[in-house]
């Protein structure tokens, strides 16, 4: 349900690495802060020449409120951000900011509970209870006090009512509702349809007027699996250890946002309602809405729901300010996940000079295409992987490095070999051009990212947490062309100095793991069956209609035919980037070669140009090439400027038709390779949910275990990889090409796509689903928690039990009010992660399957799986949930369009399920006329009595195996043997 905002991000929140312009003339634009008043007499600022149109106003109360304008979907994107992070936790109770985030979502005195006055002399009493508890310091006393607390929280229970703020969001439309809490700022985010903003302002505005603490215990656990899930990786396990070193006496290095353990078990529910009172006030906080939306009428809104609240004063704590680093620093972390080296230089705070000159200096060494670590380490296959980040804050940012090492490779060299990119930056070792490319990348990519409102809101989310003018963010680009190479390279020879920070992620047993008991929480009462006046009330509040729009794929995707090719187009009217793809019909299972061949081919030149010289040419064009491979169809595309396109395909014709085979590039392939697979068995996600839920899925015969050894591709003829590539375009093929002027496309193919007597595919192999039941898969995995899925065949796909299965999923097994999350999370607090789904064949003729996930501390598992399987045998019925789930399905398929690219895409998918017509209005229609007697019939028809195969990933020494046997006979899978790798050759004394 909740999560913490990743570690790191750049300021753009997508990848830039693939749109430049180097023909570009665009001259810097004048942005100047205009103050206006709208028709109703509410005061705004805007910015002259901001693309995005983006309305700043603040209400009388001191409500921040940035109002934007997307009409691509009937849907605006929401944040809620509240400048209150972690940094702000009280020194004695860390993870504060992030359980308060949690709570938020469990009501008010007005929703949540069938009685508040009674309800509220039960939680006072489990407050008091909890601040007995934190004092308390003997061991036996504290047990006996929280064994109090799960009693009078049981009694509670039977008055509140679980999840009704979920049952009604949910029942808008809304998606991705969620919230997130890093060092500076808490952040609650949905996604409505546009006719649902009157009733979610309602809403969200009850829900931030006061903070009512109930089901607090079992969400406290929940966020105990949380702390444990983070235990389990090393990328936080790196991340914390840098934070220490970057920031010895800072917050931002010594709390993290997931608090202590020891804060965890002992928390107060008085010092939780006082940060809140503190900070949860409307001059400390933000709505933030892009979308389909009128900005009068909006404000308007907003301002008659949060403008109620009262303006109170906020002083944020003065942090310690950090000594400079004189040297070097280091540190180790262990852990089972594969080896890493971080490094870090201390910036200054975002918005200062540091912030846009690492920025730049960022994207040189590292643009995913043309920068210094891009050739000169990753194409150059000097390492396994390498790149870079930045990351900026209130008061300080940071430059980060990270690389993956060779096989045979020490992280120290790793370390040294990225650290000399840098001092190539140092000596002003990069080309002229790439200065001005760069910044055009970060530009156009900039203008790219806020088509998309849901990224337009998210920086807008950062402009506003980090005390930012939204001038400055859209113009930094722009003033970055100010820079010549001297200020770059002065810059970089003052700032990246022997100050920097290193972690060392080994492979190794990590330390300071905490085993925590299984505090045997009482289940609580979730009253499925109660509703709350406030929501009896809200379901009666009305919203203008909003009907839905199903795509004539007829009408909105032109055919032709170029050189006898067919060519499929949609019209982009929205700017000048375009997307040119070629398709085959062919892929891995057709020659398991075929990927490993193209895969290739990034590291390989011509016999005119390097593998480096045709990066770099791509860069200057502002097009990207890339090719994506599965099992039955291969995919070669360029994207980026369209006037570009026609050189863009000539140079990739020129490498397609002249690639040149490099028997050392070759030989570093091989190795990396054959590394990647030894980084893929140390990855417990990749174990789950690619290994065993494979295995599960197809036994011993799979495309996943039907490889190519290493010795076996080391002794291939490199010219036979590159031969099938280029063999490759003799084969059928089709294009799709979506840009704003089809002509150019067909001139650019009739100019550089030579072909001619077009072969047939060669045949596929077929790799069997075997029937599941009575097995249990497991694989032994050095961690805190275990992870299992269940995995049952069903039914061959059918389309007339799409309707169910959305609405299905949607009730049972996805999301925060379904029952599944209800009931392993919410009343027994089994699980922070559990879910369920019906998954339906993505091709005709296929199976559909049922699955479901619990992930927990090992021992709470069998309990669990317990809980688990009785849901997947006997589906609780609760006429409040399903009218929700079903409404919430009505509401997001009429808010839903498809736009874009994915008309195409989406075309391709419905034809791969043997649908010829767009069935979306007929799935529409089957959902309004369902009841829950007809929910209750699918899931015995296809759901209850399913037979699984059991996939687990755990600890054994942690794990109970006999009662896994109880699940079916358990097959102990080594992961050489899971993913059918070589065994690596005993290590000898």
């Amino acid at each position: 349900m909740f999560f913490m905002k990743k570690l790191f991000f750049t300021f753009l929140a997508v990848s830039i690495g693939f749109v430049s312009c180097k023909n570009s003339s665009t001259s810097k634009e004048a942005y100047t802060v205009e103050n206006s008043t709208d028709a109703n007499g509410y005061a705004y600022e805007s910015v002259s020449n901001d693309p995005t149109g983006t309305r700043k106003y603040t209400l009388e109360n001191g409500l921040t409120v940035y109002l934007s304008q997307n009409r691509t979907e009937p849907k605006i994107q929401t944040f809620i951000p509240v400048r209150a992070g972690s940094v702000y936790d009280p020194a004695d109770n860390t993870g504060l900011a992030h359980y308060l985030e949690h709570m938020l979502f469990k009501g008010s005195d007005e929703f949540g509970t069938q009685d508040w006055e009674a309800e509220k002399v039960l939680l006072d009493s489990i407050s008091n209870l909890y601040e007995q508890h934190k004092s308390e310091t003997d061991i036996d006393k504290k047990k006996e006090i929280y064994q109090l607390i799960d009693k009078v929280s049981n009694d509670a229970s039977k008055i509140s009512i679980a999840n009704e703020y979920d049952k009604m969001v949910g029942a808008l439309g809304a998606q991705g509702t969620n919230a997130w809490t890093w060092h500076e700022e808490t952040v609650y985010v949905n996604k409505i349809p546009s006719n649902a903003l009157e009733k979610w302002l309602h809403l969200e505005s009850e829900r931030f007027s006061q903070l009512v603490l109930r089901i607090f215990h079992t969400e406290l656990e929940a966020v105990y699996e949380e702390f444990n899930r983070g235990q389990d990786s090393d990328f936080r396990r790196a991340s914390y250890a840098m934070g220490d070193l970057l920031f010895p006496t800072h917050p931002y290095g010594q709390q993290t946002t997931i608090g202590t353990s020891e804060h965890l078990k002992n928390p107060s529910m008085v010092a939780i309602h006082n940060y809140f009172e503190k900070y949860y006030v409307p001059n400390n906080m933000a709505v933030i809405l892009v979308g389909d939306l009128d900005f009068e009428e909006t404000i308007k809104m907003v301002d008659a729901t949060f403008g109620k609240f009262e303006y109170e004063e906020v002083e944020h704590p003065t942090r310690p300010t950090e000594e400079p680093l004189a040297n070097a620093v280091e540190a180790e972390v262990f852990g089972p996940e594969n080896e890493r080296v971080n490094i870090a230089f201390r910036a200054d705070a975002i918005g200062s000079e540091d912030e846009m000159k690492v920025v730049l200096i960022d994207m040189l060494l590292n643009n995913s295409a043309a920068g210094l670590i891009d050739l000169n380490l990753n194409k150059q296959q000097l390492v396994q992987n390498a790149g870079s980040y930045t990351q900026f804050l209130n008061d300080y940012g940071a430059h980060y490095f990270y690389g993956n090492p060779k096989s045979g490779q020490t992280l120290e060299e790793v370390k040294d070999l990225i650290l000399e990119q840098i001092e190539e930056i140092k000596k002003g070792n990069f080309e002229d051009w790439l200065v001005d490319a760069v910044i055009n990348d970060l530009k156009l990519s900039q203008m790219r990212n806020y088509e998309d409102a849901s990224n337009l809101a998210y920086d807008l989310v950062n402009t506003f947490v980090h005390f930012q003018d939204w001038k400055d963010r859209i113009s930094m680009f722009d003033r970055m062309k100010d820079l010549t190479k001297e200020d770059i390279v002065a810059f970089a020879n003052e700032f990246y100095k022997d100050n920097y920070a290193v972690v060392y992620k080994r492979q190794g047993e990590p330390s300071n793991v905490v085993k925590v008991e299984n505090p045997g929480i009482t289940p609580i009462e979730l009253n499925r069956d109660k509703k709350s006046e406030f929501m009896a009330s809200f379901e009666q509040m009305e919203t203008p209609n909003l009907e839905p729009v199903f795509v004539n794929y007829e009408e909105a995707i032109s055919t032709d035919e170029v050189s006898d090719i067919e060519l499929a187009f949609v019209e982009n009217p929205q700017n000048d980037l375009m997307e040119f793809n070629i398709i085959f019909d062919m892929g891995s299972d057709n020659d398991k070669l075929l990927p490993i061949a193209l895969d290739y081919l990034k590291y390989i030149g011509t016999n005119t140009m390097s593998a480096e010289d045709v990066s770099k040419e791509f860069y200057k064009l502002g097009v990207d090439y890339g090719v994506r491979v599965n099992n039955d169809r291969t995919i070669v595309y360029l994207n980026g400027l369209r006037e570009n396109l026609d050189k863009g395909l000539a140079l990739l014709e020129n490498l397609w038709d002249n690639a040149q085979a490099d028997k050392e590039a070759f030989d570093k392939y091989v190795l990396k390779i054959a590394k990647g697979r030894e980084d893929t068995k140390s990855n417990k996600g990749a174990i789950l949910w690619t290994g065993l839920f494979n295995y599960g899925m197809y036994g011993e015969e799979s495309s996943l275990r039907d490889i190519y050894t290493i010795a076996e591709l080391k002794a291939m003829n490199p010219d036979d990889l590159v031969n099938l590539v280029k063999e490759l375009k003799s084969y059928k093929h089709r294009f799709f090409y979506y840009g704003n002027n089809v002509n150019e496309a067909k001139d650019a193919i009739v100019a550089n796509h030579i072909v001619e007597g077009l072969k047939d595919y060669p045949p596929k192999k077929e790799y069997v689903k075997l029937e599941t039941g009575d097995n249990v898969f497991f694989t032994n995995y050095d961690m805190v928690q275990a992870e299992l899925v269940f995995l049952g065949k069903g039914d061959t796909f059918d389309p007339s039990k799409m309707a169910a299965t959305n609405v299905f999923n949607s009730y049972f097994g996805s999301g925060i009010s379904s029952i599944v999350f209800q009931e392993i999370r919410e009343s027994k607090s089994l699980a922070y992660s559990a879910f369920s789904a019906h998954m339906m064949a993505s091709k005709a003729g296929d199976p559909n399957y049922t699955y479901a996930y619990v992930g927990t501390q090992a021992n709470k598992l069998n309990e669990a799986v317990d809980a688990m399987l009785d849901l997947m045998n006997n589906m609780p019925e609760a006429e409040e949930n399903f009218n929700s789930a079903k409404e919430a399905t009505l509401n997001k398929m009429a808010a839903a369009r498809t736009t874009k690219q994915d008309i195409f895409w989406s075309y391709e998918r419905m034809k791969k399920r043997g649908i010829s017509e767009n069935n979306g209005e007929e799935i529409y229609n089957s959902v309004k006329d369902m009841e829950l007697a007809d929910l209750s019939s699918f899931f015995k028809e296809n759901i209850s009595g399913t037979e699984y195969n059991v996939m687990v990933v755990g600890n054994k020494n942690d794990l109970d195996i006999n009662a896994l046997e109880k699940l079916g006979k358990v097959k102990e899978l080594d992961v050489d043997y899971l993913f059918n790798y070589e065994t690596p050759p005993p290590i000898k004394d």
